[in-house]
């Protein structure tokens, strides 16, 4: 009787959810850096965890990592009535939500509204991102047939959006999915240049705005519009599916925001670089085959570490041979030359999981600079959209992860979460059953298994 008054009592409080979950891989250490994973929620690894969570979903497609919290965007996620003056309508409204980049502990999440009414446009948050002053942007899925396109800056504390600019296609209009943002959204601290590749098509958008200026034009020398002629390999015409460009940091300090050199990672074709004219810089022509992505995934990013160059990119999607949703880690060869790269590290070493996301194409990824000890850390973001997403640290003096996971405290049932379901298996314990060890019941640390351990796992959840 004590029993089911217990858990009926917890059954009705909202108990709280603490990932402690790595990857289980030991990555060995390459040139004096180590990689460690901090925390992973996925199909494999958490598989009765990460199915369950609103996030996962095939309308949240993107993610980014900023300030140590890390945000998702999922278009039309919940129903809401929004009140008009001709009568009450139905709509979908946007989620972003929210989790804490140290140990995937979930946050608030954050409501979109536009003019303070529930946004819910169709696919109205594909893309979200971060600027390099620490600005969230979104931007929306654009038709085909769609000439202009809004795009928002995001309010990350209350989830409102506000029309940065409604970017014209000219007169060439394709489909856009994804989006790229370098320099300041705002035009406050630098200038803002905005890029998306057209999808089945050779065409790459771009926008500029001068800092301080209210005014967005082509950013291809007034155009707005390039038409890509030089692919690798040499019998792809253009990009195909959900195409994916992300812009490169300058050298100096008059160009670093330029963006003047970009990928574009199309779906029959590797990441390739390109300058402004349309020139084709650098691609995987000379990269080792056993480095090639397969065919359908695209995502990519630089960052550097140590005095060292990397590229991350991503090698398979869902229907990856052998594995899934996995990206590589390389050191770029002289010159940050993509040639001559040196494979580091492959993450998650096994797999973030197999399932088909509906054709979403896209691989988020995302890095955050800091320091541990007076050395240079890293810190990455890896979300591939209904299969699964992973932290990792990656510098000389980073530690934890590979080792075997720690308990976490008050899980008895060890499914990655503290719950009622941890106290029914407790007081399962306590009444006999030999399923779960005195090591994880013991949950206030006096070597005995009893009811004041009940009482403090209760207080555990109530925390």
């Amino acid at each position: 009787m004590k029993k089911f008054l217990l858990v009926a009592a917890l059954a009705l409080i909202t108990a709280v959810s603490v990932m402690a979950k790595t990857d289980g891989q030991t990555y060995e250490p390459v040139n004096d850096l180590k990689l460690v994973n901090l925390w992973i929620q996925d199909r494999v690894h958490t598989p009765d965890v990460f199915p369950k969570k609103d996030y996962c979903n095939t309308r949240a497609r993107t993610a980014v990592m900023t300030n140590g919290v890390i945000y998702i965007a999922r278009s039309e996620a919940k129903q809401v009535v929004v009140e008009k003056a001709t009568g009450n309508d139905t709509i979908q409204q946007a989620v972003v939500y929210r989790l804490d980049a140290k140990t995937g502990e979930e946050l608030t999440p954050l409501d979109v509204t536009l003019n303070g009414q529930p946004f819910g446009d169709f696919l109205g948050i594909n893309s979200i991102g971060v600027d390099n002053f620490g600005h969230v942007w979104v931007g929306p899925y654009s038709s085909e047939k769609s000439a202009s396109t809004p795009f928002y800056q995001l309010n990350i504390e209350t989830g409102e959006l506000t029309v940065v600019a409604t970017l014209e296609k000219g007169d060439r209009i394709a489909r856009i999915d994804y989006w790229d943002v370098m320099g300041d959204i705002t035009r406050e601290n630098a200038e803002c240049n905005i890029m998306a590749p057209g999808s089945q098509s050779e065409l790459v958008y771009r926008w500029h705005a001068d800092q301080g200026s209210d005014t967005f034009e082509g950013g291809f020398e007034g155009d707005i519009y390039l038409a890509i002629t030089a692919f690798y390999p040499e019998t792809v015409t253009q990009w195909s599916y959900a195409p994916y460009v992300r812009m490169c940091l300058g050298t100096t300090e008059d160009d670093m925001y330029m963006g003047e050199l970009f990928y574009v990672d199309g779906f029959n074709s590797a990441p390739i670089l390109y300058d402004v004219t349309g020139s084709l810089i650098d691609s995987f022509e000379s990269v080792d085959s056993s480095l090639f992505p397969e065919a359908g995934t695209n995502g990519v990013a630089e960052f550097n570490i140590d005095g060292r160059n990397f590229v991350l990119y991503s090698i398979a999607q869902y229907s990856g041979n052998g594995h899934g949703c996995q990206a590589n880690i390389c050191e770029m060869g002289e010159g940050m030359s993509l040639g001559g790269m040196t494979k580091y590290w492959q993450i998650p070493a096994d797999s973030l999981g197999k399932i088909s996301d509906a054709g979403n194409r896209v691989h988020s990824f995302n890095v955050e600079y800091s320091q541990e000890n007076g050395e240079e850390v890293v810190t990455m973001l890896t979300f591939k959209g209904y299969n699964g997403l992973a932290v990792y640290k990656m510098g000389k003096g980073v530690s934890g992860g590979g080792e075997e996971p720690q308990p976490l405290l008050g899980d008895v049932n060890g499914d990655g979460v503290v719950n009622v379901s941890d106290v029914t298996a407790l007081v399962n314990r306590i009444l006999g059953d030999p399923t779960y060890s005195d090591t994880v019941c013991d949950i206030n640390g006096d070597g005995v298994v009893n009811v004041s351990d009940v009482t403090a796992l209760v207080n555990l959840i109530l925390v």
